[in-house]
């Protein structure tokens, strides 16, 4: 039988986007800024609690959702969950994007923001960071003359580990009348810098969070729109009925009712951060101030070698030779142990 596919146009010219690859369960997995320390056992003996029933039911929002929203310190009706951190930034396009209406971005950045966009078939508007990794702020300003429909900002951005401080996103705001502006903060919690208490001052604001770093809890794919009531109602109208499974939702509420855990994770991290970049700066690796649990590093020409050799080991690193330049690389921040066991093996290649 011979059939032709009558498949989108969006969806034959965009690029894919390559996630983690298989087997990584055994190395070291510093390529994805996963919490590589793991979930609390708070939130596994939770999980452990889960009846039959309650797999076999579909599950209710309210209560977790109360209990998250006090997490954030924001009302129950000013949050709306999503299956994981990517889906609370699909959700954007399917209630404000049109085929060929614009969006912007600034890259390198969080690819998840272009990969839905060529979905949609919107029309892809870019600025780039500058050499030192600093934020074009006066050409997105001047940008958001042209009303693109959604400005997307990672705050702290990834790969780069820029963080735009208040002020800047303030601006941003107050140009922004006729675009909806979406700070993705999935690395909030090591920046400390937050706009969640700025949704009712500024209705066209959007905050995208995530469970998938400091709680643990990537696998479970948990995430979560903040925003002013009345906009947020907009979003819930492109939402399909059951977005979130039970057991990241019982997961979720362990994960913030053990806020010990997750300090102490936060902690380790910009320690351990802090460790690593010293440790490359005094073998003449360049590395970029980070307010992630990642590190951006610049190997120079030899980079893809070294990552090569460090594949070998089962240290897997995430390389940005393609959109960044050779050598460039993502170090996601494990724990001291790993951190130090990496720079072994950086020292004896190097």
């Amino acid at each position: 039988m011979s059939v032709q596919l009558p498949v989108r146009k969006a969806i034959l010219e965009r690029r894919t986007y390559d996630p983690p690859s298989e087997g990584r369960a055994s190395k070291l997995r510093l390529d994805f800024n996963e919490n590589t320390a793991g979930c609390s056992r708070v939130v596994t003996r939770a999980l452990a609690k889960l009846s039959p029933v309650q797999i076999a039911t579909y599950p209710e929002y309210d209560r977790p959702t109360r209990g998250l929203a006090r997490h954030f310190g924001v009302r129950p009706e000013e949050l709306l969950l999503t299956n994981g951190g990517d889906d609370a930034l699909r959700v954007f396009f399917d209630a404000f994007v049109d085929s060929l209406s614009s969006i912007l971005i600034c890259e390198p950045t969080f690819p998840m923001y272009r990969y839905y966009g060529e979905i949609a078939g919107a029309r892809i508007d870019v600025l780039r960071y500058g050499a030192e990794m600093e934020f074009p702020l006066e050409g997105v300003v001047a940008a958001l003359a042209s009303k693109p429909r959604v400005l997307f900002v990672a705050n702290p951005n990834n790969p780069t580990g820029t963080l735009l401080q208040l002020n800047a996103i303030e601006a941003i705001a107050n140009a922004a009348t006729d675009t909806v502006v979406v700070i993705d903060e999935a690395y909030a919690e090591f920046s400390g810098v937050t706009v969640v208490p700025w949704i009712r001052k500024y209705p066209h604001l959007f905050v995208a969070r995530t469970f998938s770093k400091t709680a643990g809890l990537a696998g479970l794919r948990l995430g979560a729109v903040i925003g002013h009531a009345d906009s947020l109602a907009i979003l819930r109208r492109a939402m399909p009925p059951f977005p979130v499974n039970v057991a990241a939702l019982v997961a979720a509420e362990a994960a913030v009712n053990d806020r010990q855990t997750m300090q102490r994770y936060v902690r380790d991290v910009v320690r351990s951060r802090a460790w690593l970049e010293d440790q490359l700066n005094c073998l003449g690796v360049r590395t970029y101030s980070s307010a992630g649990n990642f590190l951006l590093a610049n190997f120079g020409p030899n980079g893809p070698q070294l990552l090569r050799k460090l594949e070998s080991q089962g240290i897997l690193l995430r390389e940005r030779s393609d959109d960044m330049g050779a050598g460039f690389v993502r170090i996601t921040i494990g724990t001291k142990s790993e951190m130090e066991r990496l720079m072994k093996q950086i020292k004896h290649y190097r």
